[in-house]
């Protein structure tokens, strides 16, 4: 359930993202152009819904590229992450490859759920391997996404 902090507006003009969260702009009850803050969820699953949010919004803009997006969840350093980015080097064109830092504040549910485990990767947000690459498995994934997006 979303839960606003402030005041309800009437004739909502927009929607936009910063610094993790959701502001709307509206006209206030007297005429007056104000706006307010929006927060997702509660408690420990907020920092998830902040995270996947914005992890939604680039999905969203990528998928206008047609290229699927491939997550890594990483932190500094981390030998294995770039071994495997060394890996998916002659993939890169088949995909968006988007680093999340798995160590920054925003991303805590994501440290406490993959911290012994990076890297881990997503394809499309969905779970798809971890701690080293295995391009079979990538490479069945992206046919199969070529294929759903060739129509077939």
């Amino acid at each position: 359930m979303l839960q606003t902090l402030g005041t309800w507006y009437r004739n909502e003009k927009t929607v936009f993202l910063k610094g993790g969260w959701i502001y709307k702009e509206g006209e206030n009850i007297t005429g007056g152009t104000a706006r307010i803050k929006m927060l997702w969820f509660q408690e420990n699953s907020m920092q998830l819904a902040k995270c996947s949010f914005r992890l939604l919004l680039r999905n969203l803009s990528a998928s206008k590229t047609a290229l699927p997006v491939l997550t890594l969840f990483t932190k500094h350093p981390c030998p294995l992450c770039d071994e495997a980015k060394e890996v998916l080097e002659p993939y890169k064109h088949r995909f968006i490859l988007q680093e999340v830092d798995i160590t920054l504040p925003e991303n805590s549910a994501w440290y406490e759920r993959y911290k012994f485990d990076i890297p881990v990767f997503h394809l499309n947000g969905q779970f798809l391997m971890m701690h080293r690459v295995n391009i079979s498995k990538l490479e069945k994934h992206l046919q199969k996404l070529e294929q759903q997006g060739a129509g077939g």
